[in-house]
């Protein structure tokens, strides 16, 4: 009886583990397949066209030029490769300033041929419509609508995945983003974090470390936007104060919360890896003479030191995919960050931030999951360097 359990236990356990592992490879699947396709979208909003006189020989525009172009920054067609010509910006609802009600039809059935008089009788004309009101016109030229370029998303500096008639999706901003307030927040973490699990494991009275341990692991069941509220209403206006900033909601104050929160799970991952030091090893480097403050740094640090690594990473597990807390302190703003006193943005918090109000299926739901899978790839590669460290303290000892 007892060996038939023992094969039933042992199938469940194998058909668990091999579900749950295509459960996964089928959502990391879904993922990429979701994100591939941002690349297949056009760059000009899909329904709508960009048409030029049948004098101007431009035909194709990046998302950037044609941002800048509808922005007013790019006034003369020479700068983007075409003739000295001024540009004249024109969208659909510029046709009832023009145009009466009577000339333009009850249901809008004269407005493309009104569209293609406006654009055919001025040669610095852009004009922003829909596809279907001027389908077949060859009175007119078109600008190319190609597919979004990899090169546009992947090296670009600026996110506007809203902005018309193109779309932007350059995620360098939220990069560096996610990387700039991850960075920091180790750099505080690490430091207070080690320097606590050393006085936990090593040097506290066993009943204060039986009364400290169990509030540092209390803090990490503190749901993440308490975190960010206490950031709002203490950090933020701190820093502000400090450093005479004209707002405080900045990557330092991301990184601070985030250092809080990562600091228990580096705490007790760090503690249990020392206490896991053989006390003969600890014996010994007293027996030949060290003090205890050798005996730490020369003997249980190294030896813990795989552990340790564990516990950073997993605090930057947490530091890297955290959202809210994160997006309430650091002022959501998709730029290049300069300065760790600079508003900025990241990639989980523009995630959480723009999913909801995204199209399902449009450009800008899946450039959303393209930044998903930028986030798994970084935590792999953060993951893979913890593997190569750890191996190599294994062989070590």
């Amino acid at each position: 009886m007892k060996k038939w359990i023992d094969i039933i236990a042992k199938r469940i356990f194998t058909v668990s583990g091999f579900v749950t592992s295509i459960v996964i490879v089928l959502i990391i699947a879904f993922l990429f397949a979701e994100a591939v396709g941002l690349f297949s979208q056009p760059i000009v909003e899909e329904g709508y066209v960009l048409a030029l006189n049948k004098q101007n020989d431009v035909k194709d525009l990046s998302a950037l030029e044609i941002k800048d172009i509808f922005d007013e920054e790019i006034t003369n067609w020479k700068e983007v490769g075409g003739g000295d010509v001024p540009i004249k910006v024109f969208r659909l609802e510029d046709l009832d300033k023009i145009y009466t009600e009577a000339e333009l039809g009850d249901e809008y059935q004269f407005a493309g041929d009104k569209i293609v008089e406006q654009v055919s009788g001025d040669p610095g004309m852009i004009a922003f419509v829909p596809e279907s009101l001027v389908d077949g016109r060859t009175e007119i030229n078109y600008i190319d609508d190609n597919t979004i370029p990899v090169s546009d998303v992947l090296l670009g500096v600026e996110w506007f995945p809203t902005a018309t008639p193109s779309p932007i999706f350059g995620i360098l901003p939220l990069i560096s983003g996610t990387i700039w307030v991850s960075f920091f927040a180790i750099l505080f973490a690490l430091p207070f974090g080690l320097a606590v699990s050393i006085f936990l494991a090593e040097v506290a009275n066993p009943r204060v470390s039986k009364i400290l341990k169990p509030i540092i692991e209390l803090l990490n069941g503190i749901p993440s936007v308490v975190y960010g509220f206490f950031g709002l209403a203490v950090i933020v206006p701190l820093l502000q104060r400090t450093f005479n900033l004209p707002v405080g909601e900045s990557g330092l104050a991301g990184s601070i919360v985030l250092a809080i929160m990562a600091l228990p799970t580096i705490i007790t991952v760090a503690e249990d890896a020392m206490r896991n030091c053989p006390r003969t090893m600890r014996e010994a480097s007293l027996a030949l003479g060290a003090s205890k403050w050798q005996t730490i740094y020369k003997v249980v640090v190294p030896y813990s030191i795989s552990g340790i690594t564990s516990g950073v990473v997993l605090g930057i597990g947490r530091a890297i995919g955290e959202t809210m807390a994160v997006l309430m302190v650091t002022g959501n703003a998709a730029v290049i960050p300069t300065s760790i006193l600079e508003p900025l943005r990241t990639i989980p918090a523009t995630i959480a931030a723009e999913l909801g109000e995204a199209p399902a299926g449009g450009a800008h739901y899946q450039s959303l999951f393209l930044l998903g899978v930028i986030l798994f790839f970084i935590t792999l590669f953060i993951n893979s360097c913890v593997e190569v460290v750890s191996a190599r303290n294994r062989l070590k000892r």
